[in-house]
């Protein structure tokens, strides 16, 4: 069927994460028909779909669905624009960056970068959890990727890659802005490059930004602004993993059951956490759908797709959908123990099934992160929430977040100061712990 508006593009940004799910709702159905900035767009839903939309011989994921936002967001070379061998070569060399030894090296720095934060927070006495968490993994990536920069200048660093990940779905002055982030730390980042290979700033080999340094192509001033722009492609998505922090702890606020399954060391307990973390990212919003573009043409569940059409998988609302999930509007990290899905219903990252080829480079990166700071949040510091607080979102806002940033205050630091040591048991703890499944 063809939803009867003629143009879906303000609907699309009006409505959010509902979209998708609620024509289908409407007209029942699992596909429609409809336009995205003048262009024809096939939106689906459903177990079927997510198979579909892995198809690499039917779909090519190329950031076709971003439009606007393709190079603020994703830019214009971002490794999830690029499909087939070229997608995997190059996220090769992003496994290759996330291998175990190089991931406890991230999570250590990032608890290291967390303890220091909480010590801040209780000299101020009242933080903003989403700007906060932002900070410490924007300082913690920049660290480890190899990245010097002045303490003085990381909250404007934070600030940009957030406004990269806001514009999501967004037009206008929300678009606008985050072009303008891309375009500044595209250029801060491409003047890095050159002076790791003019010689001037010497940096590890195995860093991200000594990696992608030493690419080549024949053309260094369009290399450096790739290169640049890869670095962007694996900061900016452990920077986002601040919106899976900040809706993690209202879980945790509104779910104060949980806090003591969460709490031990012991068998149980990590595979509680396993799945109270599952839960949160199926649960709360942050993508609300993917996109893809036709690769040739076909025909499926009696619909023609022809070459070069738009095609978006609801992802939100599969999430949400009572004929994929017993009560999908409760929050029951129970419906995960022993959960096999295989990849064909949960896709909180947009990574597909792992036969697909197509699973993200970054997924471990995001559970190990978000496990980490559940477990410093919850063991190395004692706060309140704020009571008058806004802990609800909009699902008309394109990615969601909760409305007053998660307010803490009478924060007190529950630890010694650790050693650099400490740091990296916590790390391989986290990062070899069932949650994580790291290869490479």
């Amino acid at each position: 069927m063809h939803d009867p508006l003629l143009d879906g593009t303000l609907a699309l940004v009006r409505e959010g994460y509902t979209f998708i799910f609620s024509r289908c709702l409407r007209h029942q159905t699992e596909i429609f028909r409809t336009r995205v900035l003048g262009r024809e767009a096939i939106c689906l839903h459903g177990r079927d779909a997510n198979a579909l939309f892995y198809d690499e011989t039917k779909l090519v994921q190329d950031g076709a669905s971003q439009h606007r936002a393709l190079t603020s967001l994703f830019g214009k070379h971002d490794i999830q624009t690029l499909d087939g061998e070229e997608h995997r070569q190059r996220e090769a060399k992003f496994l290759a960056l996330m291998a175990q030894p190089n991931l406890e090296a991230l999570l250590a720095t990032s608890a290291g970068e967390w303890h220091a934060a909480i010590e801040r927070w209780e000299r101020a006495g009242r933080v903003v959890l989403f700007d906060e968490a932002a900070l410490v993994l924007t300082r913690a990536c920049l660290r480890w990727a190899g990245v010097p920069f002045q303490d003085t200048e990381a909250a404007e660093r934070a600030s940009d890659f957030v406004t990269m990940e806001d514009a999501f779905g967004a037009i206008g002055p929300r678009a606008w802005r985050s072009k303008l982030a891309r375009r500044r730390t595209e250029a801060w980042l491409t003047r890095m490059v050159e002076r790791v290979r003019n010689g001037e700033l010497s940096v590890p080999e195995n860093s991200a930004l000594g990696v992608f340094s030493r690419q080549s192509n024949g053309d260094a001033h369009l290399l450096a602004r790739t290169a640049a722009g890869e670095l962007i492609d694996v900061i900016r998505p452990m920077v986002a993993v601040a919106w899976y922090i900040a809706f993690a702890v209202v879980a945790l606020h509104r779910h104060p059951n949980a806090r003591e399954q969460l709490a031990g060391d012991a068998g149980g307990a990590a595979e509680f956490r396993r799945s109270f973390l599952r839960e949160v990212q199926r649960f709360y919003p942050v993508a609300p759908y993917l996109g893809a573009k036709v690769r040739s043409r076909f025909t499926w569940h009696g619909v023609t797709f022809e070459p070069g059409t738009l095609v978006l998988l609801d992802l939100y609302g599969n999430q949400h959908d009572p004929e994929l999930w017993d009560a999908p509007e409760s929050f029951r990290p129970e419906r995960f123990a022993n959960f096999q899905d295989g990849g064909s219903v949960m896709i909180p990252e947009g990574d597909g099934a792992p036969e697909s080829g197509r699973r993200c480079a970054g997924e471990w990166i995001t559970t190990s992160e978000l496990d980490l700071a559940l477990t410093i949040l919850m063991k190395d510091c004692r706060y309140e929430l704020d009571p008058s607080q806004d802990l609800g979102f909009d699902l008309r806002r394109t990615p969601a977040r909760p409305r007053s940033g998660v307010v803490l205050h009478d924060i007190y630091a529950n630890f010694v100061p650790r050693a650099p040591s400490s740091r990296w048991s916590l790390a391989r703890r986290i990062s070899r712990s069932p949650l994580v499944q790291v290869s490479g």
